[in-house]
């Protein structure tokens, strides 16, 4: 072999190896464009305390749901640790605990602190004027409700951001010893509710005694009430109350419309990001609907097991107790407003509201019942 021959052999030879360590360095380059190394920051997780056992209970399983949509509406960088009642304080405590930080969230209702400021009650078991909990949930985020229920949360002293989900249908008067169809039949009766339904019965000469849901069966059973109402067929069986009682009347104006109030420590919700605080708001309005379609469901469902299955009798609330409950409401909200020039504000804005919504609202909707029994026949008869 020549000088020439092995000096471009050589060359050849170098231009290979070129060649070849280009391409792999380009495959690497390639493959890292792909699939960029990037570092993931570990979940965000926030603490929330429900007022509601776990196990068989739809209220916590509502809770659930709203906690599974913030971390899949997240992509998991956002999660909820959601402990049933009791785990770190009392379902009273969990407005204080929220506000100084020993929970980031909790899950109830605002006639839990009732007590605290009795306009509580307004946002969720308040005076109908015709508004069921839909219209309530837009009074309070287009009627102006959002800016009183903040001057309400603050007038107590908590210090957190408040949401809402799940329209509640309107309770039940509950469960009694009887079928009561007069105000004479439910007067001197010792009874269970909460928040400003505690007053309007009371004008209405019932004797009413507030009690957390896991003691009311136990207090109907031992004879401590005679009569109690909670808030729903399924909730209401999952407590047992059609072994203690066998007459069920629905439809009451005691607590016509309520919803879950979700409140977040103020403090914490700033610290998150704006994506995250927006989830946390855009999950309730999302968990509103879906918690209103799976009660539908459920309740009628129970309704049903209720009747067929554990031979309760079930009736509507009479117009003569339900025309009683609707005096008793406005005397205690006369009383109220006089005393409270705050409590007469919200009042008159949801007055305000209603008077124009639901004109509308019951002028447009067609008599559903008419439709359905023409279908199925008379709704006391239909079997479910």
């Amino acid at each position: 072999m020549t000088k020439e021959n092995k000096s471009l052999k050589i060359k050849t030879s170098s231009r290979r190896k070129f060649f070849k360590t280009a391409a792999k360095a380009g495959a690497v380059a390639a493959a890292t464009v792909a699939m960029p190394n990037i570092a993931h920051a570990a979940p965000v997780t926030l603490k929330m305390q429900a007022a509601w056992p776990s196990g068989a209970n739809i209220f916590f399983e509502m809770a659930g749901d709203y906690a599974k949509m913030v971390s899949d509406m997240s992509g998991g960088s956002l999660k909820i640790d959601l402990q049933p009642v009791g785990a770190v304080v009392k379902t009273s405590e969990i407005g204080a605990a929220v506000s100084d930080g020993n929970l980031d969230m909790g899950h109830w209702v605002t006639a839990y602190w009732y007590g605290k400021n009795p306009a509580a009650s307004l946002f969720g078991t308040g005076p109908s004027y015709g508004m069921s909990s839909q219209e309530v949930m837009g009074w309070m985020e287009y009627g102006g409700g959002r800016k009183l229920y903040e001057e309400a949360v603050a007038s107590v002293g908590f210090d957190y951001i408040g949401f809402f989900h799940m329209p509640m249908p309107a309770q039940p008067f509950g469960w009694f010893k009887k079928n009561v169809t007069k105000v004479s039949d439910v007067k001197g009766m010792k009874y269970r509710t909460v928040g400003l339904a505690t007053n309007v019965l009371t004008a209405m000469g019932m004797v009413v005694r507030q009690l957390p849901g896991g003691e009311i069966q136990p207090a109907m059973k031992t004879g401590l009430i005679d009569a109690a109402e909670f808030n729903n067929p399924t909730s209401d069986s999952q407590f047992g109350m059609q072994d203690v009682s066998k007459h069920y009347h629905l439809g009451s104006f005691h607590q016509s419309q309520e919803m879950f109030e979700i409140p977040v420590n103020k403090k914490r919700y700033n610290s998150l990001s704006p994506a995250h605080q927006a989830i946390l708001k855009n999950a309730a309005y999302a968990a509103n609907s879906d918690n209103y379609f799976k009660a539908l469901v459920r309740y009628s469902t129970d309704l049903g097991k209720l009747m067929n299955e554990h031979k309760v009798n079930v009736y509507q609330t009479s117009d003569a107790i339900l025309a009683e409950q609707l005096k008793g409401w406005d005397k205690i909200v006369g009383d109220f407003s006089k005393k409270d020039p705050f409590f007469k504000k919200i009042i008159a804005s949801q007055k305000t509201y209603a008077k124009r919504t639901m004109k509308y609202l019951l002028m447009n909707q067609p008599n559903y019942k008419l439709a359905y029994e023409n279908e199925f026949g008379p709704i006391a008869k239909v079997k479910i």
